[in-house]
């Protein structure tokens, strides 16, 4: 008789339970000092842009809409160097090793990673609406501001594209380079370059939003992207997040870990 006649079938291995795995991810992103900092600077850059913004614009100026929008500049900042670092650290803090060894699927635990950095961005987000609102009281209770709520679907829709192209837009080049450094610079470096010679340089401004991703998104931030702008937008996004994504996943897939 052998162990198995005495004790049964042994269970299917399932693997480390999804949940568990999105905790561990959450932590990683709280644990390090980097994206610990990062997080606080994101709820102090928020606070600091309503703060003032609140003393600096004129009173008919001060609106739900506005503040929303005001919230949006440092975050859309600072969201994807939350989501480099969910991918990069990994590897440049050589923690893949262990991570891989207990969790041998690649594909769960970068799944787990892009969860985790949309589960802080949305609550980003949602600092960013609750800080606009308390912007927009003040506004009234203290300045005689404008007071206006009005916001609709479409300013949500906006401001969730622009804060999740953000995001997506750093796990891509986290997943690409797979290297903190590199893809901070490339983060910074790349938009800033295309963004001066689209400046410079007339013959290229008609094409800009077409190849700039910032240009094609300045129809978002104002609220007024319509007909051939949302197809500039999907031009933009398909070069500079959706395939730079695919071939970052692919060469994480399979990278080999040292």
């Amino acid at each position: 008789m052998t162990a198995v006649d005495v004790l049964g079938a042994r269970p299917a291995d399932t693997g480390i339970p999804l949940g568990r795995l999105l905790r561990v991810e959450l932590r990683k992103l709280l644990d390090t000092r980097a994206g610990l900092w990062l997080l606080v600077a994101v709820g102090l850059s928020t606070a600091a842009a309503v703060g003032i913004y609140l003393f600096a614009a004129e009173p008919a100026e001060l609106t739900f809409r506005d503040f929303v929008d005001v919230t949006v500049m440092p975050q859309e900042l600072l969201l994807p160097v939350l989501g480099i670092l969910a991918v990069t650290t990994e590897w440049t803090q050589r923690t893949g090793l262990v991570t891989h060894a207990l969790e041998p699927s690649r594909g769960r635990v970068l799944a787990m990673k892009f969860a985790a950095t949309g589960i802080f961005g949305a609550l980003a987000i949602g600092l960013g609406l609750a800080a606009a609102a308390v912007g927009n009281v003040l506004g009234m209770a203290l300045l005689d501001g404008n007071g206006s709520w009005a916001y609709g679907a479409a300013g949500l829709r906006d401001t969730l594209l622009v804060q999740g192209l953000s995001l997506l837009q750093g796990l891509a080049l986290g997943a690409l380079l797979m290297n903190t450094a590199a893809a901070l610079v490339g983060y910074f470096v790349l938009p800033a370059a295309f963004f001066t010679l689209f400046t410079l340089v007339d013959g290229l401004q008609e094409a800009a939003p077409w190849i700039d991703l910032a240009t094609s998104q300045d129809p978002l931030h104002s609220h007024t992207i319509d007909g051939v702008e949302w197809v500039q937008l999907i031009a933009t996004t398909t070069w500079w997040i959706l395939l730079p994504l695919a071939a970052g996943v692919w060469r994480l897939l399979r990278r080999e870990i040292k």
